[in-house]
């Protein structure tokens, strides 16, 4: 028989190994709306000679005799996104990154500016890399000052003294590298409800944060981005959103 403090030793530990365990992604229900009909680019306004549909998908693409100018992206326009649950599967090359904002700000259009795609706001990032932390899943702080603002494998906080405080892990390294499709298809489903905000990948939960109430975005476009610099492509499908109230 186990000694009383054995005892509670014990039952710490299970405890423990409970509340580390993978948390699964919630079941989809059968109420959201479809985004994107998976013919043509009704519904979303970006750079035509960047954006298109090939193969029943969106595909975005930069070449060297066609690139960005600049960061530029892909917005939805039927809509915003205030608490939501969104869900679609990406796939890229490795070659550049690209990212999916939510609660975003679409800037205006300047005269001496040529690319009138410009969004700031909350970046669900997309990489096709699978080493942390340069991989898909964490959120950054597009055209904002905060820059990463939570890592994926992090659950976190952003305090009232402007810093992140990390509070627990939700991957390993080489988990993550088991859980993502290198140069495939990959499922992603983002949560967010007031200033809570948790990131899913292929069915496991990666990012759980809770951001200031102060500085929280809490409504704002949609939009899929093709990041400048290197010659890149990335593909988005099966886009589909709920409201959450």
């Amino acid at each position: 028989m186990l000694k009383p403090l054995l005892l509670v030793a014990a039952a710490t530990f299970a405890l423990h190994v409970v509340a580390g365990e993978p948390q699964a992604v919630p079941p989809e229900t059968g109420d959201m709306k479809v985004l994107f009909n998976g013919k043509d680019l009704t519904g979303w306004d970006g750079d035509p000679r960047l954006w298109s549909v090939k193969d029943g998908v969106i595909h975005g693409e930069t070449t060297a005799e066609n690139p960005a100018r600049g960061n530029t992206f892909l917005i939805w326009t039927d809509g915003v996104t205030k608490d939501f649950e969104l869900r679609l599967s990406f796939r890229c090359n490795a070659a550049n990154n690209s990212g999916i904002q939510y609660r975003s700000q679409r800037l205006d259009a300047k005269p001496d500016v040529p690319n009138r795609w410009r969004v700031r706001g909350y970046q669900h990032e997309i990489r096709n890399e699978q080493k942390l932390p340069n991989v898909a899943g964490f959120i950054y702080d597009e055209g904002g000052k905060r820059g990463r603002i939570c890592l994926a494998g992090e659950q976190a906080t952003w305090g009232e003294d402007g810093q992140k405080h990390v509070e627990g892990s939700l991957i390993t390294s080489d988990e993550f590298k088991e859980l993502f499709k290198l140069n495939d298809w990959n499922e992603v489903v983002i949560v967010a409800k007031g200033n809570h905000i948790q990131h899913y990948l292929n069915g496991r939960l990666i990012l759980d944060f809770t951001d200031d109430p102060a500085v929280a975005l809490k409504e704002g476009v949609l939009a899929f981005q093709l990041h400048a610099g290197k010659p890149m492509w990335t593909e988005f499908k099966d886009i589909r959103i709920k409201d959450l109230e």
